[in-house]
């Protein structure tokens, strides 16, 4: 028996499986496929329940090995494993280090050609492939539908699962749909793979997933080689300046906006430490170059908003530091577990001062407006766009929040705040500008069409190219690339893009190219405001949920009298650990003290460096007590590596 963490306690005797599955076999998988000998933790049975055909929750600390729990029992089970994913760069360095081992993996993401999307699911029909990956906004298009419903499936895979909670810190919209795509295989398994779930956000997990009879597997929340301290310095660039010279190899550095990421990261620079920046207003394709500078270690430290780290798999990343309060230990904890992915040592960090407490506060009730304020912005939204009461359904538009604020005097925080609420209920969707393609549709008859082209050969000679590439073209709105069309009829995305819109004006195609603006989609037509939301009621639980989550975080930063490993993994509801020994709180207690009045009085006589101070010492905590004097500013390391007394 395994105690689950939550007072529950699960069987892990393999389940019955399909007589064409061997047990041995996930063993020979294991060693043919990535090399190891043996699982980690937890690792086994999880895959002998997923592979035995339960539904299964598996709760495993980032680095934990969560993508082998279903990649194996995929592997195990006959036909396909469908992986639900929210982020398209996870996707896709899963599916290369797949292919990578010769195993037949893609994925389906945004900018894809229709082509190019139905081969894939072709792929998928006839058994081409042992993988797919998709965004659970693909689940509700119809073309996947069609094909998923005569696909041969063996499992289906959810990560980052925690996404489908209400209650979680990251909810988003989409992923409630997957539970609908199990109708069309019932008798299939589900596993649902997650980083940081609280109990109660556990137990919605498998309510919305309808995991019946659901396993669940709570892997230990104890990271034993991360040391983690919390530090409060009204300097917090001189204290970082210190931090990041006295921490070793590479690092990553959290702060609340995308303006910041720029300045530490110029601040390290002149400081002559190598550094750069990652926020999602970056092009994507420079996102790509700064993220493999960093992964390669040609920049050492790599300063970020939370859009960073997700599927992040570099094993050195030595600390973590955050210079701002995240909004839940949930957030805390899977940012700060980016770090000593290896095995080794290495620090997590949370910097703070006064004011960020206060900012904390200022910024949750920014973040949470009142229900009346959001039926307000849905209402302001549809007169802005003149979207009558039952229309406007599946309408794009441009959105310029900074107009509509200015308008509607709205704060604009609280505004941006209250769309994403109008998100969740389904009521519009404000994609990220990088996931917009160009969308092209031919409405015509074909024998209308073939009259066009006769009498207009310039255009005619287009549009026999548009339908060779995109044969989909006459059925619905497909997505296109210019320049992949340039190229096929020898000119430029210019030129191209002009022709289209010139047939579009002519009433030949429906052409909707990549937006420049950001993008405000009407999802349904207009519904009456007093419906949003539900109650007053409901809405005000959600709030209070998140409130918890930030008093959790704030009391963690602040309670300095209870080992900060404890107090993590209480909150994820585990009670039965010890003091770590390691961290800021507990190496306040025992002999450090001692040590450290001896480790002054040493120096005050000798120059000495780290190596020569150790040797003095028989006592093993001599180690951990001069890195606690390094990190606090009581002793620093001059030029020359030797320590001196601040």
């Amino acid at each position: 028996m395994v105690n689950n963490g939550w007072g529950c306690n699960d069987s892990v005797a393999p389940l019955f499986l399909p007589r064409s599955i061997l047990m041995a076999d996930k063993y020979q998988l294991l060693k043919r496929y990535w090399g190891y000998s043996s699982f980690r933790p937890l690792q086994e049975s999880i895959i002998d329940a997923a592979a035995g055909g339960a539904d299964v929750l598996a709760l495993l600390p980032t680095g934990g090995g969560k993508s082998l729990c279903y990649q194996i029992p995929g592997l195990l089970r006959e036909g396909l494993c469908l992986v639900v994913s929210p982020l398209i760069a996870l996707m896709k360095d899963q599916v290369q280090q797949l292919r990578d081992r010769h195993i037949k993996a893609a994925c389906i993401v945004t900018g894809m050609t229709h082509n190019e999307v139905t081969g894939v699911l072709n792929n998928a029909v006839v058994g081409e492939l042992k993988f797919l990956y998709v965004s659970p906004e693909r689940l509700q298009m119809r073309q996947f539908v069609e094909h998923f419903r005569r696909m041969k499936v063996g499992l289906v895979a959810v990560d980052e699962a925690h996404c489908v909670s209400q209650w979680g810190y990251d909810f988003r919209p989409p992923y409630l749909q997957i539970a609908s795509i199990r109708a069309y295989h019932p008798a299939v398994p589900l596993i649902a793979v997650t980083a940081t779930a609280t109990r109660e956000v556990a137990d919605d997990i498998c309510r919305q997933l309808h995991m019946n009879d659901c396993r669940r597997f709570v892997g230990s929340f104890v990271r034993a080689n991360l040391v983690f301290s919390v530090l409060h310095d009204a300097d917090k660039r001189g204290r970082l300046l210190h931090l990041v010279r006295t921490l070793p190899s590479s690092g990553i550095l959290y702060v609340r906006n995308r303006r910041l990421t720029q300045t530490y990261a110029q601040m390290l620079v002149d400081a002559g430490i190598s550094a750069t920046y990652y926020h999602a207003g970056l092009a994507p394709a420079e996102r790509d170059r700064r993220q493999a500078e960093w992964m390669s270690g040609r920049s050492r430290i790599m300063v970020a908003t939370n859009a960073f780290g997700m599927g992040i798999d570099k094993g050195d990343v030595r600390f973590v530091v955050h210079l701002d309060l995240p909004d839940s230990l949930e957030a805390y904890y899977q940012e700060a577990g980016r770090a000593g992915r290896d095995g080794q040592q290495a620090h997590a960090v949370l910097l703070c001062d006064p004011s960020d407490f206060e900012r904390l506060a200022r910024d949750f009730d920014a973040d949470h407006p009142s229900l009346r304020f959001v039926r307000n912005v849905y209402r302001a939204l549809c007169n802005y766009y003149r979207m009558p009461v039952g229309g406007g359904g599946d309408e794009r538009h441009d959105f310029d929040m900074a107009r509509i604020c200015s308008v509607y005097n709205f704060a604009p925080r609280m505004f941006y705040s209250a769309c994403r609420y109008l998100e969740r209920e389904g009521l519009v969707s404000i994609p990220e500008r990088e996931a917009t393609v160009s969308t092209l549709y031919i409405p015509l008859r074909r024998d209308e069409l073939y009259r066009y082209q006769v009498n207009h050969q310039a255009q005619g000679d287009l549009l026999m190219a548009l339908l060779r590439m995109y044969p989909g073209l006459m059925n619905g709105a497909v997505n296109i690339d210019e320049r992949k069309i340039a190229a096929k009829v020898f000119s430029d995305a210019g030129y191209v893009s002009g022709m289209l819109a010139a047939l579009d004006a002519a009433h030949v195609v429906e052409y909707r190219p990549v937006p420049t603006e950001p993008q405000i989609i009407f999802t349904q037509g207009r519904v009456d405001e007093s419906l949003i939301g539900r109650s007053d009621r409901d809405y005000a639980t959600l709030v209070d949920a998140a409130l918890r989550r930030r008093k959790a975080m704030e009391s963690y930063a602040l309670d300095d009298s209870l080992c900060r490993c404890r107090q993590l993994v209480r909150y994820f509801g585990v009670d039965d650990v010890a003091d770590c020994g390691v961290c800021d709180v507990c190496r306040k207690g025992g002999d450090a003290t001692d040590v450290k009045g001896k480790v002054r009085e040493l120096l005050r006589s000798h120059t000495m460096t780290v190596a020569d101070v150790a040797e003095r010492f028989s006592d093993s905590e001599v180690q951990e007590v001069l890195r606690t004097m390094l990190d606090c500013g009581e002793l620093y390391l001059d030029k020359d590596n030797f320590l001196r007394l601040s």
